[in-house]
């Protein structure tokens, strides 16, 4: 159910005194066994930045363990996406552009050990949501280089029925939630995608771009996961990405060669969305480094300026 870039998650009501940690732990367990056997269908809202859209989804587990998830916009442009065991099989609208030229959705399932290393796991109390009785679990960050969670769990089937994002001043970044949901089997039919769906090859890893770059410095439990290489649609170079993960947030890191052309520093926070470029000068000419994640701003940019490519000193 990772359908929109880093969305489920935060922290910030009052509901009730939290409870044992080991229960946060058996909460979050749940969530992921619910999200890989259970099948359902409904309807959220996504709330981002001030802008709001409507999406339906269908959730198949099938006979066989094979997981089915098809995402459609209901308003605005038509954006839709097919998953296949976790592996975008096509997409269409901006999310299939978004999808050629960056990793999103791979699949992954959530780490109690790991999470709760950086992120302090509390049971907030009872709510409801789309009709449905749910337990809250907040995800606190234990440091200032990632945002809380609040996740609103069904506490029929485990799955997250409403999730929230904040910053350290408790302001909403994001929000999801379902208006309402169906927790029996979708019909093979509904799972079928448009013909506007285009398929996605994404790019496969490459072992010398890793060697090409690092930093010296990441935001605490923070580690590598990805590394792909691609063409810029803007100048048809190649671009090196690296994608981070702490087991939850995410960020991307991407190496772009300038070759001489113009090209401006950038320091923006869109919502949960930080993204920051700095010019690095290498002995075969200046890179634009940009970093794009759900991080703070002060993150993104401490992590574009501590990259350096092989044999190189950042200027």
């Amino acid at each position: 159910m990772r359908f929109i870039p880093l969305s489920v998650l935060l922290l910030g009501s009052c509901l009730v005194l939290p409870a044992e940690a080991d229960d946060g732990a058996q909460l979050l367990q749940r969530l992921v066994e619910a999200e890989r056997t259970q099948s359902f269908s409904g309807t959220f809202v996504y709330e981002r930045n001030g802008s709001f859209s409507t999406h339906k989804v269908w959730h198949q587990v099938g006979d066989d363990g094979v997981l089915r998830e098809r995402l459609l916009q209901l308003d605005d442009s038509v954006q839709e996406v097919l998953r296949v065991d976790g592996r975008v099989q096509c997409a269409s609208g901006v999310l299939a552009d978004q999808l050629v030229n960056s990793q999103l959705w791979p699949a992954r399932e959530l780490n109690e050990a790991q999470l709760s290393e950086w992120y302090e796991l509390r049971v907030l109390g009872d709510s409801r949501v789309a009709g449905r009785a749910t337990t809250v679990l907040a995800l606190v960050p234990r440091d200032q280089h990632r945002f809380g969670v609040e996740l609103y769990l069904d506490q029929q089937t485990g799955l997250p029925l409403k999730s929230l994002l904040v910053n350290d001043k408790g302001q909403l970044l994001e929000r999801f939630q379902f208006t309402q949901l169906q927790t029996d089997i979708p019909a093979s039919a509904v799972l079928e995608p448009s013909v506007s769906c285009r398929p996605i090859r994404l790019p496969s890893a490459q072992a010398e771009t890793v060697e090409a770059w690092h930093s010296d410095w990441l935001p605490p439990g923070f580690s590598l996961t990805s590394v792909t290489q691609r063409r810029s649609p803007a100048s048809d170079e190649l671009v090196a990405c690296q994608l981070y993960d702490d087991g939850l947030a995410r960020f991307s890191v991407f190496m772009e060669p300038l070759r001489g052309a113009a090209a401006e520093d950038v320091r923006i926070q869109l919502g949960p969305t930080a993204a920051v470029s700095r010019r690095l000068k290498t002995a075969d000419g200046d890179v634009m480094v940009t970093v794009v994640g759900e991080i703070p701003l002060g993150t993104a940019e401490r992590v574009a300026l501590s990259m350096r490519s092989a044999g190189e000193v950042a200027q």
